[in-house]
């Protein structure tokens, strides 16, 4: 096992060099945000999508377009509104009067990278119509399904002000979302950067490509063989289950919780901290990966109770008194 670990490390290491390179673009741009640059490349490596919530102006649209250009993948940005259709999102087929014939005319979900910008402000039927793409990876058009491109990533950005005139997500259509991270303010020193860097009527930045989407798909099953030994598959088992029957844990919390994490939070879990290991050049998984993306991973699975709500408690909070009270391996 020890020989295979130190074969696998070997792969990852000579695998993940582009990391630092893609990385490096992406911060010509970018100022500060290394989390949320992290987390989307930990979406793309395992097959995911994610949520991105914040107040405008953090560069969340920036990020996800100089991400496309960096790996020489189609990219798509949909302005989610309140009169989107499903055909605006997916296509549809068009009659030609010439032949008397119908042909299909597909939609901009066909791309590699989808920018689902400010999603909660689209009826339910055109989110569902994008929920269906992110988990069956295919489109209906009339009697006929089209596999959308791979590797296939999608972003949904929501705004957590200005509320009104707006269609929260049902948490069963949140759960699709492998990561729901929030996005804050840069630091002061960051800003400062930011103001030398953008402040100005034309700005042009010099984006090398340096990875292609065959090449994602290489790596995916790269992480596949990342090792997780036997105690760290229980944590995490352990973590999901104390969102769910948390007094089987010691855990004061159930009053609090109304629903708990689905199996796919585990799956999930498990594929981000392999994720994790590979960005940190590593070809095993380590209690801290697991830490570090859980609470991207179940924030928005964990039901708060309206105790909870009463006492001000969030689910971040919950999460995180699971993870100090769960045994580490």
């Amino acid at each position: 096992m020890t020989a295979d670990i130190t074969q696998i490390g070997k792969l990852v290491e000579q695998k993940s060099g582009f990391i630092r390179l893609l990385l490096n673009e992406l911060e010509k741009v970018i100022v500060g945000q290394r989390y949320m640059l992290e987390r989307i490349l930990v979406a793309m490596l395992s097959n995911g999508h994610i949520l991105l919530e914040g107040v405008p102006g953090l560069a969340k649209t920036t990020a996800v377009t100089i991400l496309a250009r960096a790996i020489k993948a189609q990219f798509h940005r949909i302005q989610f509104t309140p009169d989107l259709l499903p055909a605006d999102l997916t296509g549809t087929q068009i009659y030609r009067q010439s032949d008397g014939q119908f042909y299909t005319r597909k939609g901009p979900i066909f791309a590699n990278i989808i920018l689902a910008d400010e999603i909660n402000r689209a009826p339910a039927k055109v989110q569902s119509a994008l929920l269906e793409a992110m988990q069956e990876r295919q489109v209906t058009i009339g009697d006929q399904s089209y596999p959308v491109p791979e590797p296939f990533l999608v972003l949904a950005t929501q705004n957590p002000i200005e509320q009104e005139g707006t269609y929260p997500l049902p948490e069963a259509q949140l759960d699709r979302f492998m990561l729901k991270i929030k996005i804050d303010y840069p630091s002061k020193e960051e800003e400062r950067r930011i103001l030398d860097r953008m402040a100005a009527t034309h700005t042009s930045f010099d984006i090398q490509p340096v990875v292609t989407p065959e090449e994602i798909l290489e790596v995916r099953s790269v992480i596949d063989q990342i090792y997780m030994d036997d105690k760290i598959k229980d944590y995490i088992v352990n973590v999901v289950c104390a969102t769910r029957n948390p007094e089987r844990y010691g855990l004061s919390l159930a009053n609090l919780i109304n629903y708990g994490a689905s199996p796919r939070a585990s799956i999930y879990l498990a594929l981000t901290a392999k994720a994790m290991a590979f960005i940190n050049g590593r070809g095993y998984v380590t209690p801290q990966d697991v830490k570090s993306i859980g609470m991207d991973v179940l924030r928005h699975r964990v039901i708060v109770s309206y105790e909870a709500e009463a006492e001000d408690k969030t689910s971040e909070n919950i999460i995180q008194t699971i993870f100090d009270t769960i045994e580490v391996p």
